[in-house]
């Protein structure tokens, strides 16, 4: 950095004087000075930006900066004072989405919580300029000092995982069209019944009182970027040791307000088994064995829950041929060029046995 000081000559900011000034080359940025009259002095910045791969601006020494929560102005810690024009210019690291939108790099943010304060209001100025609408911003665990900063500009809470806090912020006028976060829980249970008409059931180590002593189905939950049919798998094994292959979804149940205000699919996936060994899973599960069908079905619970009693029916439907579930088909959509799998069923009409079996 190259910096000279005006001894001789008094500056003016509105009403303030400096009897001393400074014009420097900060990297890209040249300052340069036109001395005040009556009305104050005004200050002329020139500055050139260099584009990275992701369509961000990247400036040098940005935790060198701070703005006076009163001003406009954007004052350094070394003294140096520029203008808005200037302010507006100096934004966050960030990419563009397709929807007009800003997403932040969280890996470039200023380390200097005050820094980042006045970038980031410098940022969001910039972008209205620009015509942005949504802004996204994901803040690391280790970074959580900046969480008020940002709320306090207006930031609203969107998502948070483990390792990072997702906050947005909406420019236009009127309601935010940024998509809320995610709204279900997705939940699988793995019917496995083998030759024997055997259905393979557990029960849990933890449960409700009025569920003491059920035999169920083993149940789970779907992890995040897991296929509904991997995830039965990979349920059933986890709790009773048997590997197993998928066949159908059988039914799916839909609740509202199941947990933290989400709603809850759930999905009763028809599974095939590979093995008979049962190996359970002593975190979770008390038990586990494979019980006649008929019995599992003469339990109390089962036969006054109307839902389960339902899920049951339709399974041994699905045993004798006269329901067909929903197969899983590997599918390309050109909307967005991916594979995803897309279930139903395929059936003959002639005797109606399910093809996808």
């Amino acid at each position: 950095m190259e910096c000279k000081l005006l001894d001789s000559t008094r500056v003016c900011l509105g009403r303030s004087c400096l009897n001393r000034f400074s014009i420097c080359r900060v990297d890209a940025v040249k300052f340069s000075n036109q001395f005040c009259s009556s009305r104050g002095m005004s200050i002329k910045a020139s500055y050139s930006t260099t584009r990275k791969s992701k369509q961000s601006i990247d400036w040098v020494s940005q935790d060198n900066f701070t703005v006076a929560s009163d001003s406009p102005w954007l004052i350094g810690t070394n003294g140096i004072i520029s203008s808005p024009s200037l302010v507006e210019s100096i934004v966050l690291d960030y990419s563009e989405d397709k929807y007009d939108g800003v997403v932040i790099d969280p890996d470039r943010l200023p380390s200097n919580p005050k820094a980042f304060a006045s970038i980031l209001r410098a940022s969001l100025s910039h972008w209205r300029l620009k015509g942005k609408k949504g802004i996204w911003l994901k803040l690391p665990v280790e970074r959580s000092e900046l969480v008020p900063i940002a709320v306090k500009e207006g930031f609203e809470y969107h998502h948070a995982e483990r390792q990072y806090l997702m906050l947005t912020y909406w420019i236009p006028q009127g309601p935010s069209l940024l998509p809320d976060n995610a709204s279900h829980h997705v939940g699988i249970g793995g019917f496995v019944i083998n030759d024997q008409n055997e259905v393979l059931v557990v029960q849990e180590k933890y449960c409700p009182p009025a569920c003491v002593g059920l035999w169920k189905l083993p149940t789970g939950y779907i992890l995040e970027s897991e296929e509904i049919y991997t995830g039965a798998v990979r349920e059933v094994k986890e709790e009773t040791g048997i590997d197993t292959e998928f066949v159908e979804v059988i039914a799916f149940r839909h609740a509202l307000g199941v947990a933290f205000e989400k709603s809850d699919l759930f999905f009763i996936c028809m599974l095939r088994p590979l093995s008979t060994k049962i190996k359970v899973d002593d975190q979770e599960i008390q038990a586990a064995k494979w019980m006649p069908l008929a019995e599992f079905v003469e339990q109390p619970l089962i036969k006054e829950d109307n839902m389960f009693y339902k899920i049951i029916e339709m399974c041994i439907a699905r045993i004798g041929r006269h329901y067909c579930g929903l197969v899983s088909h590997r599918v390309v959509s050109k909307f967005d060029g991916k594979t995803s799998s897309l279930y139903y069923n395929v059936a003959d009409s002639q005797d109606s046995i399910c093809q996808g079996s």
